[in-house]
């Protein structure tokens, strides 16, 4: 199984958010933070809820979730 490519933990460090404030913030789990960062696929609408939590637009989504197939 090939590990999606992204960018949410370098970029919720630089945000200085933690796993479980982008949780809630987000309206997930910490352990799908985790998940995500550590390369597991997600939904879209969990990409879509965790991109505007971290204060982006859906047009930013290739900033954080890029697809490097």
């Amino acid at each position: 199984m090939k590990l999606a490519q992204n960018s949410l933990k370098v970029i919720r460090e630089q945000l200085l958010m933690s796993k479980a404030e982008l949780a809630r913030k987000a309206g997930v789990s910490p352990l799908t933070i985790d998940r995500i960062e550590n390369g597991k696929s997600c939904r879209m609408e969990t990409m879509r809820k965790i991109i505007l939590a971290l204060g982006y637009t859906l047009e930013d989504k290739d900033k954080i979730f890029s697809d490097n197939s």
